[in-house]
């Protein structure tokens, strides 16, 4: 879920060597719930902590490289549900992880082509419950070249 943000919230939490990354004169924040499968740290598999949620909050940013500009992502909030997980990202990564009870469910309303899915994350946080859920019709696809969706996806680095 992305939500226009004033770009003077996020200039603080920029890092060196990079500038908030706009979107035809917007600036965005994204809330992104998924699912790491098979997880390995260094290559091992860690017992009961392959397959977990991840819900995070993000924001966009870009550097000048060599070869042209370079489009990446902050992390201001990672929620994962177990303590030894945003430990050990806290310890390798640097990121902002924290633990919290999660779930999630995933539903199509008809196995027939254009179903509706709905994709739905949960967790509990400083005694609260809160939830992130989306509902989109038809088979998924690439972003339309040149689209807001393009923009938001074409983060890597």
């Amino acid at each position: 879920m992305n939500f226009e943000i004033d770009p003077r919230v996020l200039s603080p939490l920029v890092p060196a060597g990079t500038e908030l990354d706009g979107w035809r004169g917007r600036t965005w924040v994204s809330v992104v719930g998924f699912l790491f499968l098979d997880t390995r740290v260094l290559g091992a598999a860690i017992p009961f902590h392959r397959d977990f949620e991840e819900v995070n909050l993000r924001f966009y940013v870009r550097r000048m490289a060599s070869d042209g500009w370079r489009r990446g992502v902050v992390f201001v909030k990672e929620i994962v549900p177990r303590v030894a997980i945003a430990w050990t990202a806290r310890l390798l990564y640097g990121e902002n992880y924290v633990s919290a009870r999660m779930g999630h469910s995933f539903e199509r309303e008809s196995h027939a082509a254009g179903g509706a899915r709905t994709v739905s994350y949960s967790w509990r946080f400083r005694g609260r419950e809160n939830r992130l859920k989306l509902s989109a019709p038809g088979e998924a696809a690439e972003p339309p070249e040149g689209s807001d969706m393009e923009f938001i996806t074409e983060h890597y680095w």
